[in-house]
């Protein structure tokens, strides 16, 4: 989960505790959280964040999840994600195109990259995890040893690192 070479990261790729969170990017309480997250890297030159594509609510979703996959492919994926989330409406296919190309990213290979069954299959694994760590909904946090459900505040996030650093891994 912590090191999956697939899953796209964040901050400090070196960093010594490991925020993992489970979004979806229709999720009102994900794009709430989303600015936090990126506050804690800043205000945490060790932190690093792994993003789990978790898309739950609906086909809309989907789509998302494996444009923001395929974005990662073009080395784009932190910028795509985070222009996503600035969003304020439903994110639906068109939009999720809209932002590709805002962003700079090639449409052609992003919808070919988009087909590739390796990017369902991290999907899937994400899927699998979530059930298996009994996240349900989005966001869904892990931090060190603790799973958090559920949105959160600024503060608790980073008192949830500060846990986690505490407690070095076993």
């Amino acid at each position: 989960m912590y090191r999956d070479k697939l899953s796209p990261v964040a901050g400090n790729v070196e960093g010594d505790v490991t925020l993992v969170e489970f979004f979806d990017y229709n999720c009102p309480y994900c794009r709430q959280v989303a600015p936090l997250i990126n506050r804690a890297m800043a205000d945490d030159q060790r932190l690093r964040v792994v993003y789990k594509e978790f898309p739950i609510l609906g086909p809309d979703s989907v789509f998302a999840a494996k444009a923001a996959l395929a974005a990662d492919r073009q080395g784009k994926y932190v910028a795509f994600h985070n222009a996503l989330f600035a969003l304020k409406s439903r994110i639906t296919d068109q939009i999720v195109l809209k932002v590709a190309g805002d962003v700079g990213l090639d449409l052609v290979r992003l919808r070919a990259d988009m087909q590739d069954a390796a990017i369902q299959d991290q999907i899937d694994r994400n899927m699998q995890l979530a059930q298996a760590l009994k996240i349900t909904g989005t966001p869904g946090f892990v931090v060190g040893e603790q799973i958090f459900p559920g949105a959160t505040d600024l503060a608790t996030l980073k008192k949830l690192i500060e846990q986690a650093r505490a407690r070095p891994a076993k």
